[in-house]
């Protein structure tokens, strides 16, 4: 198969063109890195009449730092998005993998002893200012506590693995931005009667992952401070859990999505590891593979930040076939000694 892949030079992407290429698939770059923007519809003409089907890695990636990045997200990811579907509509391609993201559910799924399943709001800015002043290991019962609470009772809640089927709340610019490439994608494949697959990934980390910036994920954020001999500095109590998937595992779920989809649609899938972990347990891990520092757990916070978000993988095991094959220790090992871009 012939596949134009937008992004091919960022971090994922560069895994997902070597994935393509070692199972027989020839691959089209397109990334901004070498003048080729997804907002220019002329400069896609050329390279769709020659595909069978597009992975749409091309992205501002990050939570944003304020409402300037917000022009920019739109423009990017969902002008760009637009963009790319009218004109593999006009060049007839109908197969499409879109990189989409676990931002697209806001918090993960929770359970109430009480009231089961509940969907709690965003923390409030005095819950969060009262947790970070307690003591490690306070309760919601002494004046506050970072997890949230049960919008019904105010009870604490017990974090559960989140399904594709969960209610949508994008609570950033970026998450909003990727919600809307998955919502142009099913308008397109309705219209058209293609395939669109949207891969909502969890937290990639590994080789080629960019340096730290104010855009970067968390693990390289922890491991450019382990490089430059500082501590990581761990947000809130440590107690936040997340999927951490090794970005090799995600390149290959884009492999098995492209043979996968359903005409008139966009179906999309978690590709995570299934084995959430703490993000102090990531910084520890990542800092002991790497020979220290030892984080430091601040206590601080950012206002918007979601609590726990992990996922199911059980869809993408039953129809793509997809299960991740790198566990988190081994992982971590290789990434506390891999180059960042």
């Amino acid at each position: 198969m012939r596949v134009l892949l937008t992004g091919a030079a960022g971090f994922i992407g560069s895994h997902v063109a070597e994935a393509l290429r070692a199972s027989g698939h020839e691959v089209i770059g397109f990334d901004l890195r070498t003048g080729a923007d997804v907002r220019d519809g002329t400069a896609l003409d050329g390279p769709l009449r020659e595909v069978d089907a597009v992975v749409h890695q091309a992205a501002k990636v990050g939570l944003g730092v304020d409402v300037a990045d917000l022009p920019e997200y739109a423009s990017v990811n969902m002008y760009g998005t637009a963009v790319l579907l009218a004109a593999m509509a006009r060049n007839g391609v109908g197969r499409l993998v879109l990189a989409s993201s676990m931002v697209v559910y806001g918090e993960g799924a929770y359970d109430c002893a009480e009231h089961g399943r509940v969907r709690p709001g965003p923390r409030s800015a005095a819950d969060l200012a009262r947790a970070a002043e307690l003591p490690a290991g306070a309760t919601l019962d002494e004046g506050g506590a970072f997890e949230p609470r049960c919008p019904r009772c105010g009870a604490a809640l017990a974090p559960a693995a989140v399904s594709e089927d969960a209610p949508l709340d994008p609570r950033n610019a970026y998450a909003t931005s990727k919600l809307a490439q998955e919502h142009l994608a099913a308008n397109w494949a309705r219209e058209t009667g293609a395939t669109a697959v949207a891969l909502r990934y969890h937290n990639v980390y590994g080789p080629r992952m960019p340096r730290d910036t104010p855009y970067s994920g968390i693990a390289a954020i922890f491991r450019s401070a382990l490089e430059a001999g500082r501590a990581p500095r761990v947000f809130e109590d440590g107690a936040q859990r997340r999927d951490f998937v090794h970005v090799r595992d995600v390149a290959r779920a884009n492999l098995l999505a492209l043979r996968s989809g359903t005409p008139g649609a966009c179906v999309p899938y978690n590709v995570a590891s299934g084995e959430p972990h703490t993000v102090g347990e990531m910084a520890g891990a990542l800092a002991a593979a790497y020979g220290g520092p030892e984080p430091v757990v601040t206590g601080e916070y950012r206002l918007g930040d979601v609590r726990h978000v992990v996922a199911s993988p059980a869809r993408a095991r039953e129809d793509l076939g997809f299960t991740a094959e790198i566990g988190f220790s081994e992982g971590m090992k290789e990434f506390a000694g891999a180059p960042l871009a």
